[in-house]
């Protein structure tokens, strides 16, 4: 099973890839829900980690609808994570109707030419989240979905979680879900979802904030509950 810690600084890289993280999701503006992290602070995780390190690409917070200027910015920051090391990339794209904006899409795929790429929690305000994975699993470049199942927490989207996996298992397609995780509240949801990779955010920090630093040991504790599972 794979565990992503979001990492919004060099240190809590660092302090994840320690406790046993096997994969970052490196952000900035984590109170606008995680936008494009500077070029230096790419560079410099690449560049002393062994994990992969997946980039969020997204230009503003104001929507996940992107117009013609958004769109070239966004497919000149994938070319520049390319040459900065980063294993990935973190995007979505809606329409003003909040289907999965293909045109935008198929552009970002493109881009990337070879990068793992996750779909992010745009998913959640897709109209119809059976249609969007429908759409989705089209895209053999794209390797899972980020999701807390179209609710606020995904402990209250068990079932919905449940639904977008089953659909998902015979494609090539990971449903990873997040928001709301942590060692207190992951094994009973374990209980209930058969799924191989979970992201993490403040359910691994210290007071459960992204105020304060990541705590290793609630990333070791959750990796002891995940070998116990398997």
């Amino acid at each position: 099973m794979v565990i992503e810690v979001i990492a919004i600084s060099l240190t809590d890289a660092k302090a994840a890839q320690n406790a046993g993280a096997d994969r970052i999701e490196l952000v900035a503006g984590i109170a606008e829900g995680g936008l494009t992290p500077s070029y230096a602070m790419i560079e410099s995780v690449c560049g002393e980690l062994t994990i992969p390190v997946n980039v969020m690409i997204r230009p503003h917070s104001r929507s996940f609808f992107y117009d013609q200027n958004d769109l070239q910015i966004m497919l000149k920051d994938i070319q520049i994570c390319k040459q900065l090391g980063a294993s990935g990339i973190v995007v979505g794209a809606l329409t003003e109707e909040h289907d999965i904006d293909e045109y935008t899409l198929k552009q970002l795929v493109e881009a990337a030419d070879g990068l793992d790429i996750t779909f992010h929690r745009a998913f959640d305000e897709v109209r119809d989240q059976s249609k969007a994975l429908n759409t989705l699993m089209s895209y053999k470049e794209i390797s899972r979905i980020l999701t807390s199942g179209g609710k606020n927490k995904v402990l209250d989207a068990v079932s919905e979680i449940q639904a977008l996996e089953q659909q998902a298992s015979q494609s090539h397609i990971q449903i990873m879900p997040g928001s709301g995780l942590s060692p207190n509240t992951l094994p009973s949801f374990l209980n209930q979802v058969n799924v191989s990779e979970f992201h993490f955010g403040s359910g691994v920090r210290h007071q459960s904030s992204f105020d304060h630093f990541i705590d290793e040991h609630k990333i070791k504790e959750i990796k002891d509950i995940i070998l116990y599972r398997a």
